[in-house]
């Protein structure tokens, strides 16, 4: 039996454009279409069907959700903020709150408003004030219903993706563009983490909590050769800790949010650069199960991870760990082992505050499109009839006890 802290926040997460439906002035959905990729379309519908879906989380006995606000509804135009748009996030966020659940808020989740990708998105001189404006104006309209705040999700992910491997919007393949676009992220966070701590303090509101979501990676030597070892030490560097390490100097991280799924097996072929931050085994060495799209499956990697970010003393938040897969079995099998790395992880002095699944729900999985299912609730995308999975009642016991069995 483990026991879990008291007051330890358990749920799942969601971001907006993979749930809500219809996100029609955001870069996504103008891409998707550009690029032949399957639609979001209605998605999930959960722009109409928030409040089922927080009496469903509730009933599984969730005390924590994250979701994001999605920028292009607030600001569908370039400075035209949409107060229709900001009181149904109020609205959202009340319903949580009646539901006794905690929200955890990201302010952007990979995707823009159309009109700031054509003005050159992240890459442009104007995008950290732009980032900073739509902050503003959300934090002053919801900041009486939040504690937490996510100001971007996987910054890493969202740079290397859409700028380096070219597979997002807006493609670009470039590893100077990319290094601007993660400058202005990170000069992003730092003022929206001042910003919203100054509203807080001028609101006379309790002081917030303010983080990023860090996409981490468990990167583990395929034999213990002087070049993988190498190899593992500059990844974690530059892919776990860069980011965490610039903001921390910064005093711009009230707790870390960790973003886990899986592992990266290396195995450096030659000494070149390019060798030691990117190859990998090649030849099934250390087999682990995978999920549906591939990724190992590695939970002693979560463990690993947590004790490493003990050195920023710095409360931990698991703000996403998921699996996508048509096993339900097997995505229990995946909690409950990732939950045990936790639980070891705060036995050994690690402060891990809460666990938030990844997802509440079956959603879009961006240019994967609807294929992988990482839902608790199992969703039909033809009626959008929602189905709780047999996964999410094994969870539901932990959450109501705080105690894995």
């Amino acid at each position: 039996m483990m026991k879990f802290p008291e007051g330890f926040l358990w749920g799942a997460a969601t971001a907006a454009y993979q749930v809500e439906g219809d996100n029609v002035c955001s870069d996504w959905w103008e891409w998707e279409k550009a690029a032949g990729k399957e639609n979001s379309g209605q998605a999930c519908r959960h722009y109409e069907l928030f409040r089922q879906d927080f009496d469903l989380a509730k009933n599984l006995h969730h005390n924590a959700h994250r979701l994001s606000i999605e920028w292009a509804r607030v600001e569908p135009e370039e400075g035209q903020f949409s107060e229709e748009a900001l009181r149904h996030y109020a609205d959202v966020l009340r319903a949580l709150r009646d539901c006794g659940i905690e929200p955890v808020v990201t302010l952007h989740h990979f995707t823009n408003p159309a009109w700031f990708a054509r003005a050159g998105g992240w890459e442009s001189a104007g995008a950290v004030r732009l980032f900073e404006r739509y902050c503003e104006r959300t934090v002053r309209a919801l900041a009486k219903h939040i504690h937490f705040w996510i100001t971007i999700n996987e910054p890493t992910i969202y740079v290397s993706h859409a700028y380096l491997f070219g597979v997002w919007p807006p493609q670009a393949k470039s590893l100077r563009r990319m290094l601007r676009v993660e400058r202005h992220m990170l000069s992003a966070h730092v003022k929206a983490y001042r910003l919203i701590h100054r509203i807080y303090k001028e609101t006379q509101l309790p002081k917030p909590a303010v983080s990023i979501s860090q996409h981490m990676m468990a990167i583990v030597p395929c034999t213990q050769s002087l070049k993988n070892r190498i190899g593992v030490y500059l990844r974690h560097k530059l892919f776990n800790e860069r980011y965490l390490d610039a903001l921390a100097r910064r005093g711009t991280l009230d707790f870390i949010g960790v973003n886990y799924y899986s592992r990266q097996l290396v195995d450096v072929k030659t000494w070149g650069l390019r060798n030691l931050i990117a190859d990998v085994c090649e030849n099934n060495h250390h087999p682990v199960p995978k999920n549906a799209l591939g990724w190992d499956i590695y939970p002693e990697g979560l463990f690993q991870l947590l004790m490493k970010l003990k050195k920023y003393r710095l409360p931990v938040m698991v703000t996403e760990n998921g699996i996508c897969t048509p096993v339900d079995s097997v995505r229990w099998d995946f909690i409950r082992s990732h939950l045990e790395s936790v639980h070891k992880a705060i036995g050994q002095g690690v402060p891990v505050t809460g666990y938030l699944y990844w997802s509440l729900l079956d959603n879009f999985e961006w240019d994967k499109g609807f294929g992988p299912r990482f839902g608790l609730i199992d969703i039909d995308y033809t009626t959008c009839k929602r189905t709780v999975r047999e996964s999410a009642l094994q969870y539901a016991k932990v959450c109501q006890t705080g105690i894995l069995q």
